[in-house]
């Protein structure tokens, strides 16, 4: 019933209205009736028209005319009916009650100037015929009027549910950072640290080592130093989402340090014995920090990959190039030797990982084979954000 009376169908519904006037004065008036009664008519017909938005004015408007009608002509049912009408869209529509009851009121003493100096049965009659003429259009009209706030109430309390939910949500996904972020401290760190430990008291007490062998320790502790930061980062990011863009997949770097980030990864994927030919725009040193971290991560995955499935032997080639503010991203190997004609095999959470974090940033990742061996790349728009 409130949609049926909404306000932005005020036109259709007097459109309605006038078009049930229209038929009665030709088809239900007794006779063709006089010219005064057309007059009138048309007149409630425009005044409907012309403001039937301005609620209070029309209903003014429509009383007016029906004072009129009541002194001119006997039929006035054209004109009694255009306020009524009037009444029931200002209950359902004005912003306060007050307005509403003195509008009943004074649309009731203009019918019943209608019975006045009359016998006292006719009067009787009369103030009977208020409850059709004032009573149905308030009722209905405040009945209107209360389902809508009952409606508007109901959506209030869902969408205070909704944010509660949310909330609820939020709180339990920052519990679960901060379960992951002790375990990932006292298992995976506290492992790592002791790997790291061992290498190196390794290194210091053998002394008389292969040089190939002794670079073998320094690269093994070098990595497992960069991985105890890394997971430093991370805990600290489990434990303070509010610190990064409200993800993981956002934590940031330093975009001054990610040429030689990049620099760092290629270097490391040529001590594993692959062919790394590296083609890196100077503008990645002016990328956001969050996207700065991306295109290093997606290049260790994409490099580590290479060497995993394409062998020692593997020629392969970066690209990162920044056109236009976006970061075109491309790595591509020639298979060292043989073609992979299908996804890399380990599980495949390498590139579903790389997919996700593209996804966040808002790109597509591109995986596939190729003629030589495997391309994976990606586009980072400008405007990088959460997805």
């Amino acid at each position: 019933m409130g949609r049926l009376f909404d306000a932005r169908d005020s036109l259709v519904r007097m459109v309605l209205v006038i078009l049930s006037g229209v038929g009665y004065l030709v088809f239900g008036m007794p006779g063709d009736g006089t010219p005064a009664q057309w007059v009138l008519a048309v007149g409630a017909f425009a005044v409907g028209l012309s403001f039937h938005r301005r609620v209070l004015v029309n209903l003014l408007l429509q009383t007016a005319l029906l004072a009129v009608t009541i002194a001119l002509v006997d039929d006035i049912t054209i004109n009694q009916v255009g306020a009524s009408w009037a009444l029931l869209e200002l209950t359902v529509r004005a912003a306060r009650p007050r307005t509403i009851w003195l509008s009943a009121g004074l649309l009731a003493v203009v019918d019943l100037t209608d019975s006045l100096g009359v016998p006292v049965r006719q009067f009787l009659s009369g103030v009977a015929g208020l409850l059709v003429e004032v009573g149905v259009p308030l009722l209905l009209g405040l009945v209107i009027r209360t389902t809508g706030e009952v409606t508007r109430q109901a959506q209030q309390r869902a969408a205070e549910e909704q944010r509660r939910r949310e909330s609820e949500s939020r709180a339990a996904r920052a519990d679960e950072r901060s379960a992951i972020a002790r375990e990932l401290h006292d298992v995976v760190a506290h492992h790592v640290a002791s790997m790291v430990l061992r290498v190196g008291v390794a290194r210091h007490v053998l002394t008389d080592l292969d040089p190939r062998v002794g670079e073998v320790f320094d690269d093994v502790h070098g990595t497992g130093t960069a991985a105890l930061a890394d997971l430093r980062r991370l805990v600290a990011v489990l434990r303070d989402p509010d610190g990064v863009r409200g993800d993981a997949a956002l934590t940031a770097i330093e975009p001054t340090a990610l040429p030689a980030a990049l620099d760092a990864t290629v270097d490391r994927a040529r001590q594993a014995g692959v062919t790394v030919e590296a083609d890196l725009d100077p503008a990645i040193g002016t990328l956001d920090a969050v996207r700065g971290l991306a295109v290093l991560r997606l290049t260790q995955e994409a490099l580590t990959n290479v060497a995993k499935h394409a062998g020692s032997a593997a020629l392969a080639r970066l690209t990162v190039a920044v056109v236009d503010g976006d970061v075109h991203w491309e790595v591509s190997d020639d298979g060292g030797g043989s073609t992979s004609t299908v996804l890399p095999s380990g599980g495949g959470h390498g590139i579903t990982g790389m997919r996700e974090r593209v996804e966040v940033l808002g790109g597509r990742l591109e995986a596939g084979p190729t003629k030589e061996g495997w391309r994976v790349g990606t586009v980072l728009p400008a405007a990088a954000g959460p997805a």
